[in-house]
């Protein structure tokens, strides 16, 4: 039988890459559910050659267009987040591939998750915030979470079929733009030196989070709560070959690896169709044309938002939130010019020290603590700009 799949955000880089596997294979996975925040073209474009179910366009102004567009194809058309917290609970859908940035993609998840399905998490920023609370439902409500990050994917690959007591995660890191820079070269990158990673194509936001390597520190958070296993136990190492997504240390000190070159198909073919493998055109790896495998520590002096996503789930509770509410704010302050790159993790830090801390915090009190962080960081990023 198809598998039935709803793409939140289809016109990111991930939900375009995913309609491209979907298409793939016809025989094995339908569309039912496109969604996208502003993108209507894309969105029009797409929903013309899936011919999904539905479609939800977020921004309410937008929906007349997308409505005129596609009412002459039987093609339901909705709008607002409401609507996608509706829909992803149907009996039409078998899985949600949640791919909306940042932490727009919590509700629906969650809306997801209380309708029993499974979940192809590409959102991380879903469990960096609320992790403990997210875990605790899928597990009520039996919805499986497969993940779609390569790194965590690599993991979640690692791990089938084993019995064995993991030791230790290994969250490998391509070291983004600036890992050969110094810290004073840091400070006159523009924003198209951080948008242009070496290996991978993804979307801004993501894109300057690995320039930053915050992206490695809402990994770990992820992995914490993906694999219940404690961050003392999580290792990030620099591999700027992009070729070892992950690997897994266990107890008889055995290390395994998922390879593979870089393409973000695989992880989110995977998680679509597991658990069972289907073809894909990647690239295969050549082994013998691999110069060489590099492996580094990360330098925390250049990118200190890592330590800071430590400090973060060390304390737990709503400061992971704080701590991701207050990045998504201040890299869209820089993609906009108005804070430079070495600012960010300042903003960071001084949300995440102005953040009133709650122990166990509810639904609620994410959402309450993800507004105010927002706020707060809005607040510095606008004193900065005028001085």
């Amino acid at each position: 039988m198809k598998r039935k799949i709803a793409i939140l955000g289809s016109t990111g880089s991930i939900g375009t890459q995913a309609i491209s596997v979907c298409m793939g294979h016809p025989d094995l996975l339908q569309i039912e559910l496109l969604t996208a925040n502003t993108n209507t073209a894309l969105l029009i474009e797409q929903a013309r050659a899936c011919m999904p179910n539905s479609v939800v366009i977020a921004d309410e102004s937008k929906y007349q267009e997308v409505s005129d567009a596609l009412s002459p194809l039987d093609i339901k058309v909705f709008t607002g987040i409401k609507s996608i917290c509706d829909i992803v609970g149907g009996d039409n859908i078998d899985m949600v591939l949640t791919a909306m940035v940042g932490f727009s993609g919590l509700e629906p998840t969650v809306a997801a998750i209380r309708a029993g399905k499974a979940i192809a998490l590409a959102n991380k920023e879903t469990l960096v915030a609320a992790g403990q609370i997210v875990m605790a439902m899928a597990k009520k409500y039996g919805a499986p979470i497969i993940p779609v990050d390569s790194e965590h994917s690599a993991i979640f690959q690692c791990l089938q079929g084993e019995r064995a007591t993991v030791e230790k995660i290994i969250l490998t890191a391509s070291g983004g733009p600036f890992f050969r820079k110094s810290v004073k070269e840091l400070e006159s990158v523009t924003i198209a030196d951080a948008l242009n990673h070496p290996n991978w194509k993804m979307g801004e936001k993501v894109t300057v989070d690995s320039a930053s390597m915050m992206n490695k520190g809402l990994e770990m958070i992820e992995a914490r709560w993906l694999f219940n296993i404690v961050p003392e136990n999580i290792e990030i190492i620099v591999h700027p070959q992009s070729i070892i997504h992950s690997m897994v240390q266990f107890s008889d000190g055995s290390v395994t690896a998922q390879m593979s070159t870089p393409d973000m198909r695989l992880p989110i073919q995977y998680a679509l169709t597991y658990p069972f493998r289907a073809d894909l055109d990647t690239k295969r790896v050549d082994f013998a044309k691999l110069a060489r495998f590099e492996f580094h520590s990360p330098d925390h002096e250049k990118f200190p938002c890592i330590g800071m996503a430590y400090e973060a789930i060390k304390k737990g509770g709503n400061i992971p939130c704080a701590m991701n509410a207050a990045n998504e704010i201040a890299v869209e302050a820089f993609l906009n010019g108005k804070i430079q790159f070495v600012s960010i993790p300042k903003i960071i830090e001084n949300v995440m020290i102005g953040t009133e801390f709650v122990a166990e915090p509810t639904l609620e009190d994410i959402y309450k603590t993800n507004d105010q962080a927002r706020a707060l960081a809005t607040t510095l990023i606008n004193k900065h700009t005028s001085r």
